[in-house]
């Protein structure tokens, strides 16, 4: 009797190994090549140039004049932001909201702080005294009147820097924040309206935490640029850091070695500042691709080293 039974190989045929061959980015390394040395070379001409007075530049930047000058708009900077962000609050809302009266008072808001330069306002408030001598609260078209005070003596120059820059700021945070409660799904208010939730702690429980992931980028960099534009504020002698600056170099003459002083403050206040803002992102952003960014670091570990730093995640897995 003949046996039928045939045995099938069912192994994959073998393959030949197979080199891989990494590109080579040419051009990309001659750019590296011109770029670091252009800054080289621009670093080393700024270092050796007798014009800039390293020694002026040296004795200033540790400077009380200076540090007061920077307690002031620090302070100016996180004073705003509060003031801009509350009032952003409120005012996105009453945009979203469907009574046309407080939709129109939100949009004459907005339309007026930001279709005029924040130098104007900073001006407006700081000299407001010549519009109204005495700022008063009381019942209109009446003679009751509650409060009263001079203008001059209740608006310093450091209340109308403050105004005139946490208003401007509520107009774009209010932008931003419709914007971030606008991403959110519509089923998600009207779920939390099924389990009778009222619309306030809706906003506040619901919307605004999943509304913090697109309202946290642009409002971290409206945080440096508050920072810088207290410098604007020198207008009406604040006393805060870039009025200092020109305090001095109005008396020893050395405007660029004092420039170079605020420069150096400004980066090292703006780095700061940068850290708690990428940390906020990541924590926002989980979940979501934006949770994989990787850092400017991380990057340029990556392409002098050729190895990609392993996160926590992968290090888990």
């Amino acid at each position: 009797m003949t046996d039928t039974t045939a045995t099938v190989d069912h192994r994959a045929p073998a393959t030949p190994d197979l080199e891989i061959v990494p590109v080579r980015h040419h051009a990309r390394w001659v750019a590296v090549a011109v770029s670091t040395s252009t800054l080289a070379g621009l670093v080393g001409s700024l270092a050796k140039n007798d014009n800039l007075h390293w020694d002026v530049v040296g004795r200033y930047l540790f400077a009380d004049l200076i540090f007061d000058g920077l307690s002031t708009t620090l302070w100016l900077t996180a004073a705003a932001m509060a003031v801009g962000l509350g009032l952003g609050v409120l005012v996105a809302v009453m945009r979203l909201s469907s009574s046309p009266v407080l939709y129109g008072l939100a949009t004459l808001f907005v339309w007026v702080f930001r279709g005029t330069p924040l130098l104007v306002q900073i001006i407006f408030w700081g000299y407001a005294a010549a519009l109204y001598k005495y700022v008063m609260i009381g019942i209109p078209f009446t003679h009751v009147t509650f409060f009263q005070a001079e203008t001059n003596s209740l608006l310093t120059p450091a209340v109308a820097a403050l105004l005139a820059l946490g208003l401007n700021e509520a107009a774009y945070a209010s932008e931003i924040v419709r914007a971030g409660i606008q991403s959110v799904d519509p089923g998600q208010a009207e779920a939390a309206h099924s389990l009778g939730m009222r619309p306030a702690m809706t906003m506040r429980r619901i919307v605004l935490p999943q509304a913090m992931r697109v309202i946290i980028p642009p409002m971290g960099n409206e945080t440096i640029n508050m920072l810088k534009m207290t410098a604007l504020v020198s207008v009406i002698s604040a006393h805060d850091l870039m009025s200092n600056i020109q305090d001095v170099y109005g008396q020893n003459y050395q405007v660029i070695p004092m420039l170079v002083v605020a420069s150096i403050w400004y980066l090292a206040l703006v780095t700061v500042l940068s850290l708690p803002q990428a940390w906020l992102e990541r924590r926002y952003g989980r979940g979501t691709t934006r949770s994989g960014h990787v850092s400017p670091l991380r990057r340029i570990f990556q392409g002098v080293t050729g190895l990609v730093p392993r996160t926590r995640k992968e290090t888990a897995r």
